[in-house]
């Protein structure tokens, strides 16, 4: 009886030792699964900035054209998949553009009165930068301008943006402070209308922002203006609340704070906000 107990339990062990190796199988595939799973998680695709794929059609004012093309690229470039495509005009054109229900995610002005104005049509806006007044003329300054009072000679032809435009209304606030009178020869719609006439030679002088002026430097020079005379643009950015990717037009709003955006700006001739 003692031998046959013993075969039993033998039989017994072997069959259980069976049984566990199939179950230990399936504890490893399973632990495999989860590491596997957890890899994939780790980096999904985007995950180098997190902001969702999708096409973004941004208004921005004149005076951003040179800057957000740059800006655009490498956006574009750190969240492949992504494509913005900017709309430029004078603020005032953008404000226009939005309450006519234009499809769009963005819009950055050239000041927060203007952005003010939209505020049940917008998220809330970030200043992303600031920018001055110059006063352009021609390469080599041939009429010798060299402040502001110039600007009142009658022959000088001088050329302006119109009131409603951002530039427009900061040069004349900047003129009334100082009680001097221009009577320019025309008013612009925006601010590169402006420096375009000064490049042609159809105006002597104008202003504009400093950064308009650098993007012209070899047809234009550009004539400071003391801070204590001068204007302080600012630049409001913010989402479009009628935006159908409403998320990654926040992810590049979000974006024109960062280091990475700022150091274009700033190399630009952009102040900080």
């Amino acid at each position: 009886m003692s031998l046959l107990l013993t075969r039993r339990r033998t039989a017994a062990a072997v069959l259980t030792a069976a049984l566990l190796v199939p179950l230990a199988a399936c504890g490893n595939d399973s632990g495999t699964d989860k590491a596997e799973d957890s890899g994939s998680s780790a980096t999904p695709s985007g995950a180098a900035s997190g902001a969702p794929k999708a096409d973004l059609t941004v208004l921005a004012a004149s005076s951003l054209t040179d800057v957000f093309k740059e800006a655009g690229a490498a956006y574009e470039k750190e969240n492949p998949g992504t494509k913005v495509t900017f709309s430029f005009a004078g603020s005032q054109e953008l404000a226009a553009q939005v309450k006519q229900g234009a499809p769009a995610d963005a819009l950055v002005t050239a000041d927060t009165k203007t952005m003010d104005g939209l505020s049940g049509e917008t998220g809330s806006p970030t200043v992303i930068a600031k920018n001055r007044l110059v006063i352009a003329v021609g390469e080599g300054n041939p009429e010798k301008v060299e402040n502001l009072k110039d600007l009142s000679d009658t022959k000088l032809k001088v050329v302006l943006a119109a009131p409603e435009v951002p530039v427009g209304r900061y040069s004349q606030q900047i003129l009334d402070a100082q009680k001097i009178a221009v009577k320019p020869v025309s008013q612009e719609p925006n601010v590169r209308a402006v420096l375009s006439k000064v490049e042609l030679g159809e105006a002597d002088a104008g202003l504009v922002y400093k950064t308009d002026a650098e993007t012209a430097p070899d047809k234009v020079d550009a004539i400071d203006i003391p801070d204590a005379e001068n204007a302080v643009a600012s630049y409001p950015a913010a989402t479009l609340k009628g935006s159908k990717h409403s998320e990654a037009a926040a992810a590049f709003v979000a974006w024109l704070s960062t280091p990475a955006a700022q150091k274009i700006l700033q190399g630009a001739g952009f102040q900080q906000p």
